[in-house]
């Protein structure tokens, strides 16, 4: 008794046909000479049994291919079918031997729906809102210590961006995200108690530093060194622009609390201002009252010849 195989999902293999390509459905039909309706009914999965024309259109459109091929017949071994399609071989989409898999990377956001029910694009990118930062619509995002209760505005459940440029910065953020790493650097020639953390990517790309340095309290009020507990100053964070909001910063801060317990050192001072506050609070620190205070004092400089007043 012949059996038959499981069908590929067609809907799903032509969206992550069109994500490769970089294509929108409007963009494919143009392409390929086939209505968009078509091409929306494929990947809705209204069009149960589309032509085989138009699919083989839709792939040469890609630049992909489509190849059949038959199992050898033998004893026990059933007569199968197969296709593939990628654009350029990079995937496939096979069906044969009782099973059918689509080798072709998923678009990612496949399971994602907006308020009404539909998919979002798939050569775009789409993704949950979980927090101010994941919105670019959150222009309060930088306000770290802002209670949800106070955010200016809803987060929506998804969102996604038309502009293929910021998707394609925000593609380049997601994998800054996932592969920096933070190291200690130990100079020769400087002093042990100078504390470097650099924040770098596989490629030794430098996309974050952080600096800080020990003091002791005897340096203040003189007496046995050894009596006074150790603190560090942090001199600075610094996170490339392009690179902010990935938790870089956050990364070499966790970094010099690790250190400071090994070593061990329990306290550390720093001044900030502007966003810096906003970000020292968000990773612990608190405002010391009787710390030192930053003061400033702006001279009135008396106007020269030919200068306003």
């Amino acid at each position: 008794m012949t059996q038959t195989s499981p069908r590929i999902d067609l809907g799903r293999t032509i969206r992550a046909m069109r994500r490769r390509a970089d294509l929108s459905q409007r963009e494919l039909a143009e392409k390929a000479g086939v209505p968009q309706a078509t091409i929306a009914r494929i990947e809705s999965g209204r069009a149960v049994d589309p032509r085989f024309r138009t699919i083989e259109a839709l792939v040469a459109a890609v630049q992909g291919r489509i190849v059949m091929s038959v199992p050898t017949v033998g004893e026990g071994v059933e007569v199968g079918g197969g296709i593939e399609a990628g654009p350029a071989g990079h995937g496939a989409a096979e069906e044969g031997g009782g099973q059918a898999t689509c080798g072709l990377p998923t678009v990612p956001h496949d399971e994602l729906r907006d308020a009404v029910g539909r998919r979002y694009p798939a050569h775009l990118d789409a993704w949950p809102v979980r927090q101010p930062k994941d919105w670019p619509g959150a222009w309060w995002a930088d306000w770290y210590n802002l209670p949800p209760e106070r955010w200016p505005l809803p987060l929506p459940e998804a969102t996604y961006e038309r502009d293929r440029g910021y998707r394609d910065r925000r593609r380049r953020a997601e994998l800054v995200r996932r592969e920096f790493s933070v190291r200690q650097v130990v100079e020769p020639g400087r002093s042990a108690t100078c504390w470097r953390f650099v924040a770098e990517l596989p490629d030794g790309e430098l996309v974050g530093e952080l600096r800080a340095h020990e003091r002791t309290l005897h340096l203040a009020y003189g007496g046995d060194e050894s009596v006074w507990p150790r603190d560090l100053v942090l001199d600075g964070v610094l996170v490339a622009g392009e690179h902010r909001r990935l938790g870089i910063g956050r990364g070499l801060l966790d970094a010099l609390l690790r250190r400071m317990a090994e070593v061990p050192i329990g306290a550390v001072s720093a001044i900030a201002e502007g966003p810096g506050v906003n970000f020292l609070a968000a990773c612990g620190f608190r405002i010391a009252l009787h710390r030192p205070l930053a003061m400033c004092l702006d001279l009135r400089v008396s106007p020269g010849p030919g200068r306003p007043p």
